[in-house]
């Protein structure tokens, strides 16, 4: 045996010795500067907050009369629109027979009335088994053809059996 060797473990002591010598890494702080990743976050907040435009909520302003007051209009004033529980529009004027009108040819007849009598009170009535949105695009038809005079009532037997006279 060599004066190096202890033992017989085939060298055990020198890879011992050999790794001891070995010092442990230091661990290198690593630091990650945040600032410009603050920076670009508030830049793209900031773009994003002036240009997205908001939109204002679409609502529909219906001013209603008190109940106390009778509103007296004249026959040759008043247009009737009524809308059946099936989609069909049929209009008259006054009290004379309803007439069918389909839903394309609707705004030309509101321009074709507009112009006629520039008064005229538009009285709305629509089933209760019809679809909402028949009475808001009934309204935007009414306000795109300058017609802002207009009140809603509920459709009663009278109306139905007024709409199956049409012609």
């Amino acid at each position: 045996m060599s004066g190096g060797d202890v033992g017989g473990d085939g060298g055990g002591s020198k890879r011992k010795n050999k790794f001891s010598k070995r010092k442990p890494k230091k661990r290198l702080n690593i630091r990650i500067d945040m600032t410009p990743l603050v920076d670009v976050a508030f830049l793209l907040l900031t773009f994003f907050m002036m240009t997205t435009v908001f939109r204002l909520p679409q609502t529909l302003e219906i001013n209603l009369p008190p109940k106390d007051v009778d509103i007296k209009i004249g026959e040759s004033n008043l247009l009737t629109i009524r809308v059946d529980e099936n989609m069909q529009l049929y209009w008259n004027v006054g009290f004379e027979v309803p007439h069918k009108i389909s839903w394309d040819d609707f705004n030309k007849f509101l321009k074709t009335k507009r112009a006629e009598n520039p008064r005229f009170n538009v009285l709305i009535k629509i089933d209760k088994k019809s679809k909402y949105h028949m009475m808001i695009d009934i309204i935007d038809e009414l306000r795109v053809c300058g017609l802002d005079r207009y009140a809603l009532a509920p459709m009663t037997d009278i109306d139905k059996k007024e709409m199956a006279r049409a012609t």
